[in-house]
């Protein structure tokens, strides 16, 4: 399989679209952290309302009624959330669901012949690099890894989520927690550290793959972040790996 060159510029409705997700994306945490220190719904309501933009925003842009009417549905949901009171747990619980869901598609793959990271592989720098001796079982094997992080980070979340001394589910209930975390280091990992601990593993990875496959020339980081973007679809759809 070839893939298209690699060319200096994204396409131009990419960088239109990363130049509004970007401040999106950063904004996020920062209401989320001021949500936990002032305890007012008005943060985590508008952090939500904001991630759940730059997730759709690609399609919003393409301006069709059907988009526009999800994410009308969101809003009226996150304001719902907010009038009882629950726009903040549910703000916390979104670092769970992002980790669970990234564990659930990086294990799901490993019983096939695609496992994820081979896919990364095929989609980057083609069939040809994945057929290198070493390759296939360094994708399978970095794919359990990231699988095992990731559930390992989804339970620690969740945990937090429970067991804060005096914002967790537990207290909020009415319960002692029985490894009780005091509410602003439960608070900043949720929305900062857990998010940190991801990129730190992909920069390790980056550097390990580099050491462990040192006889192969490698992409830069910001080349290979740049193609992952691009050929996002074909990692979706799991089209060009070959078996091990």
């Amino acid at each position: 399989m070839t893939l298209p060159p690699l060319s200096a510029e994204p396409p131009r409705r990419i960088v239109d679209t990363r130049r509004y997700v970007l401040p999106l994306l950063l904004a996020y945490p920062v209401l989320a952290i001021a949500g936990d220190v002032t305890h007012r719904q008005i943060f985590p309501l508008i952090a939500l309302l904001l991630l759940a933009t730059a997730l759709m925003l690609p399609r919003l842009l393409m301006l069709r009624m059907g988009e526009w009417l999800v994410w009308l549905a969101i809003l009226a949901a996150l304001l719902l959330s907010s009038v009882f009171g629950f726009a903040d747990l549910l703000l916390e619980s979104v670092p769970i669901l992002v980790s669970a869901l990234l564990a659930i598609g990086f294990g799901r793959t490993l019983g096939t012949s695609e496992p994820l990271v081979a896919r990364f592989i095929v989609a980057l720098e083609g069939l040809e690099r994945l057929a290198q001796p070493g390759v296939a079982r360094y994708a399978h094997d970095i794919t359990w890894s990231w699988t095992l992080l990731l559930a390992a980070q989804a339970l620690l979340l969740a945990m937090l989520l429970l067991c804060a001394e005096h914002t967790g589910v537990l207290a909020r209930l009415g319960f002692t927690s029985p490894l009780p975390v005091s509410d602003r280091w439960a608070a900043m990992w949720l929305h900062v550290g857990g998010y940190l601990v991801l990129a730190v593993a992909f920069a390790l990875e980056y550097g390990y793959r580099r050491w462990r496959l040192r006889h192969l020339s490698h992409l830069g980081l910001h080349d290979m972040l740049l193609k992952l973007m691009l050929q996002w679809p074909q990692l979706m759809h799991g089209k060009g790996a070959s078996p091990r």
